[in-house]
């Protein structure tokens, strides 16, 4: 029995670094066509803004979780 969880607790470990990589991504690449706008707009402010909060929530999950999501 406490194998399975063992092994269900490392897929969602997994599963969150993936997401948490996904996410970084999102947000650099936001963050890189907001700083190329000459005039950004309020939707794509909020899109980074959410990107953003999404990936800081990730990581505190991580670390909760007691796994390095930045290596």
């Amino acid at each position: 029995m406490f194998g399975k969880q063992k092994k269900l607790k490392k897929e969602m470990d997994q599963e969150l670094l993936v997401r948490i990589r996904k996410m970084k991504y999102e947000w650099e690449s936001l963050d890189t066509i907001i700083e190329q706008s000459i005039e950004p707009s309020e939707e794509g402010l909020n899109d980074l803004a959410l990107v953003k909060a999404k990936y800081f929530y990730l990581l505190r999950e991580a670390r909760y979780r007691g796994i390095n999501a930045l290596s």
